[in-house]
Protein backbone atom coordinates (compact mmCIF):
# COMPACT_ATOMS: atom_id res chain seq x y z
CA UNK A 1 0.00 0.00 0.00
CA UNK A 2 1.55 3.32 -1.04
CA UNK A 3 2.28 5.87 1.67
CA UNK A 4 3.53 9.43 1.72
CA UNK A 5 7.20 9.68 2.66
CA UNK A 6 6.56 11.08 6.13
CA UNK A 7 4.05 8.25 6.87
CA UNK A 8 6.31 5.38 5.90
CA UNK A 9 7.27 2.64 8.31
CA UNK A 10 10.64 0.96 7.53
CA UNK A 11 9.85 -1.87 5.13
CA UNK A 12 12.47 -4.11 6.75
CA UNK A 13 10.22 -4.36 9.77
CA UNK A 14 7.39 -5.96 7.80
CA UNK A 15 8.63 -9.52 7.54
CA UNK A 16 6.11 -11.01 5.14
CA UNK A 17 6.82 -14.27 3.29
CA UNK A 18 7.32 -13.86 -0.45
CA UNK A 19 5.28 -15.93 -2.86
CA UNK A 20 6.79 -19.36 -3.37
CA UNK A 21 9.07 -19.11 -0.34
CA UNK A 22 10.32 -22.46 0.95
CA UNK A 23 8.81 -22.93 4.41
CA UNK A 24 9.39 -25.41 7.21
CA UNK A 25 6.21 -26.00 9.22
CA UNK A 26 6.45 -26.38 13.01
CA UNK A 27 3.54 -27.76 15.04
CA UNK A 28 3.36 -28.72 18.72
CA UNK A 29 0.38 -30.48 20.28
CA UNK A 30 -0.18 -28.90 23.72
CA UNK A 31 -2.94 -31.33 24.64
CA UNK A 32 -5.30 -28.69 26.02
CA UNK A 33 -8.38 -28.33 23.81
CA UNK A 34 -8.50 -24.56 24.32
CA UNK A 35 -4.93 -24.15 23.01
CA UNK A 36 -4.97 -26.88 20.37
CA UNK A 37 -4.19 -26.02 16.77
CA UNK A 38 -4.48 -28.28 13.72
CA UNK A 39 -1.52 -29.30 11.57
CA UNK A 40 -3.67 -29.56 8.45
CA UNK A 41 -4.85 -26.00 9.03
CA UNK A 42 -1.23 -24.81 9.16
CA UNK A 43 -0.61 -26.51 5.81
CA UNK A 44 -3.62 -24.69 4.34
CA UNK A 45 -2.52 -21.36 5.82
CA UNK A 46 0.98 -21.80 4.37
CA UNK A 47 -0.39 -22.58 0.91
CA UNK A 48 -2.85 -19.69 1.13
CA UNK A 49 0.04 -17.33 1.91
CA UNK A 50 1.88 -18.55 -1.19
CA UNK A 51 4.57 -20.50 0.68
CA UNK A 52 5.98 -23.84 -0.50
CA UNK A 53 6.05 -26.30 2.44
CA UNK A 54 9.29 -28.33 2.28
CA UNK A 55 9.11 -30.15 5.61
CA UNK A 56 7.39 -30.48 8.96
CA UNK A 57 8.56 -30.71 12.56
CA UNK A 58 5.97 -31.90 15.07
CA UNK A 59 6.03 -32.62 18.78
CA UNK A 60 4.05 -32.71 22.00
CA UNK A 61 4.43 -30.66 25.18
CA UNK A 62 2.45 -30.07 28.35
CA UNK A 63 3.34 -26.37 28.50
CA UNK A 64 5.10 -23.99 26.10
CA UNK A 65 8.83 -23.52 26.68
CA UNK A 66 9.48 -19.94 27.92
CA UNK A 67 12.52 -19.53 25.67
CA UNK A 68 11.62 -21.22 22.35
CA UNK A 69 7.99 -22.26 22.93
CA UNK A 70 8.79 -25.65 21.33
CA UNK A 71 11.65 -26.60 23.70
CA UNK A 72 15.43 -26.56 23.24
CA UNK A 73 15.65 -30.07 21.79
CA UNK A 74 12.88 -29.44 19.28
CA UNK A 75 14.46 -26.09 18.36
CA UNK A 76 17.70 -27.92 17.49
CA UNK A 77 15.67 -30.32 15.33
CA UNK A 78 14.14 -27.33 13.55
CA UNK A 79 17.62 -25.92 12.87
CA UNK A 80 18.79 -29.24 11.41
CA UNK A 81 15.66 -29.63 9.28
CA UNK A 82 15.90 -26.06 8.00
CA UNK A 83 19.49 -26.66 6.89
CA UNK A 84 18.62 -30.01 5.28
CA UNK A 85 15.60 -28.72 3.35
CA UNK A 86 16.98 -25.29 2.44
CA UNK A 87 14.02 -23.61 4.16
CA UNK A 88 13.91 -19.81 3.89
CA UNK A 89 11.14 -19.39 6.45
CA UNK A 90 9.95 -21.13 9.63
CA UNK A 91 6.16 -21.09 10.11
CA UNK A 92 5.09 -21.90 13.68
CA UNK A 93 1.46 -22.93 14.22
CA UNK A 94 1.15 -21.03 17.49
CA UNK A 95 1.17 -17.46 18.77
CA UNK A 96 4.73 -16.73 19.92
CA UNK A 97 5.84 -14.00 22.26
CA UNK A 98 8.30 -11.49 20.75
CA UNK A 99 11.18 -13.01 22.77
CA UNK A 100 10.30 -16.59 21.73
CA UNK A 101 10.16 -15.56 18.09
CA UNK A 102 13.47 -13.70 18.40
CA UNK A 103 15.25 -16.53 20.27
CA UNK A 104 14.14 -19.15 17.76
CA UNK A 105 15.18 -16.96 14.85
CA UNK A 106 18.65 -16.42 16.33
CA UNK A 107 19.16 -20.14 16.94
CA UNK A 108 17.96 -21.35 13.55
CA UNK A 109 19.36 -18.49 11.48
CA UNK A 110 16.16 -18.35 9.38
CA UNK A 111 13.23 -15.93 9.60
CA UNK A 112 10.43 -17.09 11.89
CA UNK A 113 6.74 -16.21 11.52
CA UNK A 114 4.13 -17.28 14.05
CA UNK A 115 0.47 -18.12 13.39
CA UNK A 116 -0.73 -14.55 14.01
CA UNK A 117 1.83 -13.06 11.63
CA UNK A 118 0.96 -15.64 8.98
CA UNK A 119 -2.78 -14.90 9.14
CA UNK A 120 -2.07 -11.16 9.03
CA UNK A 121 0.03 -11.69 5.90
CA UNK A 122 -2.80 -13.60 4.19
CA UNK A 123 -5.24 -10.82 5.07
CA UNK A 124 -2.79 -8.28 3.61
CA UNK A 125 -2.79 -10.20 0.34
CA UNK A 126 -6.59 -10.54 0.20
CA UNK A 127 -7.68 -6.98 1.10
CA UNK A 128 -9.00 -5.11 -1.94
CA UNK A 129 -11.09 -2.20 -0.68
CA UNK A 130 -9.73 0.98 0.88
CA UNK A 131 -11.30 0.10 4.23
CA UNK A 132 -10.02 -3.47 4.14
CA UNK A 133 -6.45 -2.35 3.45
CA UNK A 134 -6.59 0.17 6.29
CA UNK A 135 -7.95 -2.44 8.69
CA UNK A 136 -5.23 -4.95 7.80
CA UNK A 137 -2.48 -2.35 8.08
CA UNK A 138 -3.74 -1.28 11.50
CA UNK A 139 -3.73 -4.91 12.68
CA UNK A 140 -0.21 -5.42 11.32
CA UNK A 141 1.08 -2.30 13.04
CA UNK A 142 -0.40 -3.38 16.36
CA UNK A 143 1.30 -6.75 16.00
CA UNK A 144 4.54 -5.20 14.80
CA UNK A 145 4.76 -2.67 17.64
CA UNK A 146 5.66 -5.48 20.08
CA UNK A 147 8.43 -6.78 17.80
CA UNK A 148 10.33 -3.63 16.86
CA UNK A 149 13.57 -4.79 18.44
CA UNK A 150 13.95 -7.40 15.68
CA UNK A 151 14.70 -4.68 13.16
CA UNK A 152 17.70 -3.46 15.16
CA UNK A 153 19.49 -6.59 16.37
CA UNK A 154 22.69 -5.37 14.69
CA UNK A 155 22.77 -2.51 17.23
CA UNK A 156 21.68 -4.79 20.06
CA UNK A 157 24.58 -7.22 19.48
CA UNK A 158 27.18 -4.45 19.79
CA UNK A 159 26.28 -4.07 23.49
CA UNK A 160 27.08 -0.36 23.55
CA UNK A 161 30.59 1.07 23.41
CA UNK A 162 31.81 4.56 22.65
CA UNK A 163 29.48 6.18 20.19
CA UNK A 164 27.20 3.12 20.06
CA UNK A 165 25.15 3.33 23.26
CA UNK A 166 22.60 5.88 22.09
CA UNK A 167 21.71 5.28 18.44
CA UNK A 168 19.91 1.97 18.97
CA UNK A 169 17.57 3.40 21.55
CA UNK A 170 17.03 6.53 19.48
CA UNK A 171 16.17 4.53 16.37
CA UNK A 172 13.78 2.26 18.24
CA UNK A 173 11.99 5.24 19.75
CA UNK A 174 11.80 6.85 16.30
CA UNK A 175 10.18 3.72 14.91
CA UNK A 176 7.72 3.54 17.80
CA UNK A 177 6.80 7.16 17.26
CA UNK A 178 6.32 6.62 13.51
CA UNK A 179 4.14 3.58 14.11
CA UNK A 180 2.04 5.36 16.74
CA UNK A 181 1.50 8.27 14.34
CA UNK A 182 0.59 5.96 11.47
CA UNK A 183 -1.87 4.05 13.70
CA UNK A 184 -3.43 7.36 14.74
CA UNK A 185 -3.87 8.37 11.07
CA UNK A 186 -5.39 5.02 10.11
CA UNK A 187 -7.75 5.06 13.10
CA UNK A 188 -8.97 8.53 12.12
CA UNK A 189 -9.62 7.41 8.53
CA UNK A 190 -11.44 4.29 9.72
CA UNK A 191 -13.66 6.41 11.96
CA UNK A 192 -14.77 8.35 8.89
CA UNK A 193 -15.43 5.09 7.03
CA UNK A 194 -17.38 3.75 10.03
CA UNK A 195 -19.51 6.92 10.07
CA UNK A 196 -20.42 6.37 6.40
CA UNK A 197 -21.14 2.70 7.07
CA UNK A 198 -23.46 3.65 9.94
CA UNK A 199 -25.30 6.06 7.63
CA UNK A 200 -25.88 3.14 5.26
CA UNK A 201 -27.19 1.02 8.14
CA UNK A 202 -29.60 3.78 9.18
CA UNK A 203 -30.86 4.06 5.59
CA UNK A 204 -31.46 0.31 5.47
CA UNK A 205 -33.27 0.44 8.80
CA UNK A 206 -35.50 3.25 7.50
CA UNK A 207 -36.26 1.21 4.40
CA UNK A 208 -36.87 -1.79 6.68
CA UNK A 209 -34.73 -4.05 4.53
CA UNK A 210 -33.89 -7.27 6.41
CA UNK A 211 -30.24 -8.38 6.23
CA UNK A 212 -28.98 -11.97 6.18
CA UNK A 213 -25.24 -12.20 6.97
CA UNK A 214 -23.25 -15.23 5.84
CA UNK A 215 -20.88 -16.37 8.58
CA UNK A 216 -18.79 -19.47 9.02
CA UNK A 217 -15.36 -21.00 9.29
CA UNK A 218 -13.03 -19.97 6.49
CA UNK A 219 -13.30 -22.15 3.38
CA UNK A 220 -16.76 -23.44 4.39
CA UNK A 221 -18.18 -22.19 1.07
CA UNK A 222 -19.74 -18.84 2.03
CA UNK A 223 -18.74 -17.01 -1.14
CA UNK A 224 -19.90 -19.89 -3.37
CA UNK A 225 -23.27 -19.85 -1.59
CA UNK A 226 -23.40 -16.04 -1.86
CA UNK A 227 -22.87 -16.31 -5.63
CA UNK A 228 -25.61 -18.95 -5.89
CA UNK A 229 -28.11 -16.84 -3.96
CA UNK A 230 -27.37 -13.53 -5.66
CA UNK A 231 -26.07 -14.47 -9.11
CA UNK A 232 -22.94 -12.43 -8.40
CA UNK A 233 -19.36 -13.32 -9.30
CA UNK A 234 -17.61 -12.84 -5.96
CA UNK A 235 -14.22 -14.59 -5.98
CA UNK A 236 -14.45 -18.05 -4.43
CA UNK A 237 -11.56 -20.50 -4.21
CA UNK A 238 -10.62 -23.65 -2.29
CA UNK A 239 -8.27 -21.82 0.07
CA UNK A 240 -8.41 -20.06 3.43
CA UNK A 241 -9.61 -16.43 3.39
CA UNK A 242 -10.22 -16.47 -0.38
CA UNK A 243 -12.36 -13.35 0.07
CA UNK A 244 -11.92 -10.71 2.72
CA UNK A 245 -13.91 -7.58 1.94
CA UNK A 246 -17.66 -7.70 2.77
CA UNK A 247 -20.20 -7.54 -0.07
CA UNK A 248 -23.96 -6.79 0.12
CA UNK A 249 -26.48 -7.68 -2.57
CA UNK A 250 -30.29 -7.58 -2.71
CA UNK A 251 -32.32 -10.65 -3.61
CA UNK A 252 -36.06 -11.29 -3.92
CA UNK A 253 -37.63 -14.16 -1.97
CA UNK A 254 -40.99 -14.05 -3.76
CA UNK A 255 -44.16 -12.04 -3.15
CA UNK A 256 -42.06 -8.89 -3.30
CA UNK A 257 -40.07 -9.78 -0.19
CA UNK A 258 -36.59 -8.29 -0.54
CA UNK A 259 -33.57 -9.46 1.45
CA UNK A 260 -30.04 -8.06 1.64
CA UNK A 261 -27.40 -10.79 1.76
CA UNK A 262 -23.97 -9.93 3.18
CA UNK A 263 -20.87 -12.05 2.53
CA UNK A 264 -18.40 -11.57 5.41
CA UNK A 265 -14.84 -12.58 6.27
CA UNK A 266 -14.33 -16.20 7.29
CA UNK A 267 -13.51 -17.06 10.89
CA UNK A 268 -10.76 -19.36 12.07
CA UNK A 269 -9.62 -21.04 15.27
CA UNK A 270 -8.08 -18.44 17.62
CA UNK A 271 -8.66 -15.57 15.20
CA UNK A 272 -5.98 -13.01 16.17
CA UNK A 273 -7.32 -10.34 18.51
CA UNK A 274 -5.59 -7.70 16.37
CA UNK A 275 -7.88 -8.70 13.51
CA UNK A 276 -11.04 -8.85 15.60
CA UNK A 277 -10.29 -5.34 16.86
CA UNK A 278 -9.36 -3.95 13.44
CA UNK A 279 -12.35 -5.51 11.66
CA UNK A 280 -14.89 -4.64 14.34
CA UNK A 281 -16.71 -2.16 12.07
CA UNK A 282 -17.01 -4.79 9.33
CA UNK A 283 -18.10 -7.45 11.81
CA UNK A 284 -20.78 -5.09 13.10
CA UNK A 285 -22.67 -5.92 9.90
CA UNK A 286 -22.98 -9.40 11.38
CA UNK A 287 -24.10 -8.19 14.81
CA UNK A 288 -26.80 -5.96 13.26
CA UNK A 289 -28.16 -8.54 10.81
CA UNK A 290 -31.75 -9.79 10.95
CA UNK A 291 -30.60 -13.39 10.57
CA UNK A 292 -27.25 -15.21 10.33
CA UNK A 293 -26.67 -17.92 7.75
CA UNK A 294 -24.07 -20.05 9.53
CA UNK A 295 -22.30 -22.03 6.77
CA UNK A 296 -20.67 -25.26 7.96
CA UNK A 297 -18.51 -27.59 5.85
CA UNK A 298 -20.44 -30.86 6.24
CA UNK A 299 -17.49 -32.81 4.80
CA UNK A 300 -14.95 -31.51 7.35
CA UNK A 301 -13.86 -33.96 10.05
CA UNK A 302 -13.64 -31.05 12.52
CA UNK A 303 -16.99 -29.49 11.56
CA UNK A 304 -18.42 -29.43 15.10
CA UNK A 305 -15.25 -27.82 16.47
CA UNK A 306 -15.20 -25.30 13.61
CA UNK A 307 -18.83 -24.40 14.30
CA UNK A 308 -17.96 -23.88 17.98
CA UNK A 309 -15.09 -21.56 16.98
CA UNK A 310 -17.51 -19.46 14.91
CA UNK A 311 -19.94 -19.29 17.84
CA UNK A 312 -17.09 -18.06 20.06
CA UNK A 313 -16.26 -15.20 17.66
CA UNK A 314 -19.97 -14.31 17.35
CA UNK A 315 -20.10 -14.09 21.13
CA UNK A 316 -17.04 -11.81 21.13
CA UNK A 317 -18.54 -9.36 18.61
CA UNK A 318 -21.99 -9.29 20.26
CA UNK A 319 -23.85 -11.34 17.63
CA UNK A 320 -24.61 -14.44 19.70
CA UNK A 321 -28.32 -13.55 20.05
CA UNK A 322 -28.99 -12.94 16.35
CA UNK A 323 -31.32 -15.67 14.95
CA UNK A 324 -29.41 -18.33 13.01
CA UNK A 325 -30.06 -20.71 10.15
CA UNK A 326 -27.43 -23.46 9.98
CA UNK A 327 -26.39 -24.49 6.47
CA UNK A 328 -24.46 -27.75 6.15
CA UNK A 329 -22.68 -27.24 2.83
CA UNK A 330 -20.73 -29.58 0.48
CA UNK A 331 -23.13 -32.53 0.79
CA UNK A 332 -22.07 -33.50 -2.76
CA UNK A 333 -18.77 -34.67 -1.25
CA UNK A 334 -20.68 -36.99 1.09
CA UNK A 335 -23.19 -38.28 -1.45
CA UNK A 336 -26.11 -36.96 0.62
CA UNK A 337 -29.46 -35.61 -0.56
CA UNK A 338 -30.66 -32.11 0.40
CA UNK A 339 -32.88 -31.99 3.47
CA UNK A 340 -34.33 -29.65 6.07
CA UNK A 341 -34.05 -30.37 9.80
CA UNK A 342 -35.33 -28.63 12.87
CA UNK A 343 -33.41 -28.32 16.13
CA UNK A 344 -36.12 -27.49 18.72
CA UNK A 345 -33.62 -27.39 21.60
CA UNK A 346 -31.72 -24.49 20.00
CA UNK A 347 -34.63 -23.02 18.07
CA UNK A 348 -32.81 -23.30 14.75
CA UNK A 349 -33.46 -24.72 11.31
CA UNK A 350 -30.73 -26.73 9.58
CA UNK A 351 -30.46 -26.95 5.78
CA UNK A 352 -28.26 -29.57 4.09
CA UNK A 353 -27.23 -28.42 0.61
CA UNK A 354 -24.46 -28.06 -1.95
CA UNK A 355 -23.59 -24.51 -2.95
CA UNK A 356 -21.40 -25.88 -5.76
CA UNK A 357 -24.21 -27.79 -7.49
CA UNK A 358 -27.16 -25.75 -6.23
CA UNK A 359 -28.88 -28.80 -4.73
CA UNK A 360 -31.01 -27.75 -1.75
CA UNK A 361 -30.88 -24.04 -2.54
CA UNK A 362 -34.69 -23.96 -2.79
CA UNK A 363 -34.88 -25.22 0.81
CA UNK A 364 -32.66 -22.37 1.99
CA UNK A 365 -34.75 -19.79 0.14
CA UNK A 366 -37.86 -21.26 1.75
CA UNK A 367 -36.31 -21.00 5.21
CA UNK A 368 -35.15 -17.43 4.61
CA UNK A 369 -38.62 -16.47 3.38
CA UNK A 370 -40.02 -17.98 6.57
CA UNK A 371 -37.57 -15.97 8.67
CA UNK A 372 -38.46 -12.75 6.85
CA UNK A 373 -42.17 -13.58 7.15
CA UNK A 374 -41.85 -13.92 10.92
CA UNK A 375 -40.87 -10.27 10.98
CA UNK A 376 -44.03 -9.21 9.09
CA UNK A 377 -47.67 -8.65 10.04
CA UNK A 378 -50.38 -9.99 7.73
CA UNK A 379 -54.10 -9.70 8.32
CA UNK A 380 -57.26 -7.61 7.96
CA UNK A 381 -57.50 -4.08 9.24
CA UNK A 382 -60.65 -2.02 9.78
CA UNK A 383 -60.21 1.76 9.37
CA UNK A 384 -62.94 4.33 10.11
CA UNK A 385 -63.99 6.89 7.49
CA UNK A 386 -61.88 9.60 9.14
CA UNK A 387 -58.64 7.65 8.87
CA UNK A 388 -57.88 8.68 5.28
CA UNK A 389 -54.38 9.89 6.21
CA UNK A 390 -53.52 6.56 7.85
CA UNK A 391 -54.91 4.68 4.81
CA UNK A 392 -52.73 6.77 2.50
CA UNK A 393 -49.71 6.02 4.69
CA UNK A 394 -50.32 2.27 4.40
CA UNK A 395 -50.59 2.55 0.61
CA UNK A 396 -47.35 4.58 0.51
CA UNK A 397 -45.60 1.78 2.38
CA UNK A 398 -46.87 -0.74 -0.15
CA UNK A 399 -48.60 -2.60 2.68
CA UNK A 400 -52.10 -2.88 1.17
CA UNK A 401 -52.82 -6.13 -0.67
CA UNK A 402 -56.57 -5.64 -0.98
CA UNK A 403 -59.31 -3.18 -0.01
CA UNK A 404 -63.09 -3.20 0.54
CA UNK A 405 -65.18 -0.08 1.21
CA UNK A 406 -67.62 -0.63 4.07
CA UNK A 407 -71.21 0.65 4.20
CA UNK A 408 -70.25 3.25 6.85
CA UNK A 409 -67.62 4.81 4.56
CA UNK A 410 -64.70 3.15 6.26
CA UNK A 411 -62.33 0.61 4.75
CA UNK A 412 -61.34 -2.98 5.38
CA UNK A 413 -57.78 -3.54 4.23
CA UNK A 414 -55.71 -6.67 3.65
CA UNK A 415 -52.24 -5.66 4.85
CA UNK A 416 -48.72 -7.11 4.70
CA UNK A 417 -45.96 -4.98 6.21
CA UNK A 418 -42.83 -5.06 8.36
CA UNK A 419 -43.62 -5.62 12.03
CA UNK A 420 -41.49 -2.63 13.00
CA UNK A 421 -43.53 -0.37 10.67
CA UNK A 422 -46.75 -1.85 12.08
CA UNK A 423 -45.72 -1.25 15.69
CA UNK A 424 -44.57 2.28 14.88
CA UNK A 425 -47.90 3.16 13.22
CA UNK A 426 -49.81 1.71 16.17
CA UNK A 427 -47.70 3.67 18.63
CA UNK A 428 -47.54 7.01 16.82
CA UNK A 429 -50.69 7.17 14.67
CA UNK A 430 -53.19 4.97 16.51
CA UNK A 431 -53.33 2.18 13.93
CA UNK A 432 -55.96 -0.39 15.04
CA UNK A 433 -54.91 -3.94 15.77
CA UNK A 434 -54.91 -6.21 12.68
CA UNK A 435 -56.96 -9.41 12.71
CA UNK A 436 -55.00 -12.43 11.60
CA UNK A 437 -56.10 -15.90 10.57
Amino acid sequence: MSRRRNEAVPSALFERPRSGERALLVHVDLGSETRRELLEELRELARSAGAEPVGEVTGRRREPDPRYFIGAGKAEEVRAQAAATGAELILVNHALSPSQERNLERLVGVRVLDRVGLILDIFAQRARTFEGKLQVELAQLRHLSTRLVRGWTHLERQKGGIGLRGPGETQLETDRRMIRERMRQISARLERVRARREQGRRARRRAELPVAALVGYTNAGKSTLFNRLTGEGVHAADQLFATLDPTLRRIELGRGRPLLVADTVGFIRHLPHELVAAFRSTLEETAQASVLIHVIDASAAEREDQAAQVEAVLEEIGAADVPQVEVYNKIDRLGLAPRLEEDPARGRLRVWLSARTGAGLDLLREVLARQVAAERVRGRLALPAGAGRLRARLFALGAVCGERVRDDGGWELEIDLERSHYERLRRREGLPEARTG
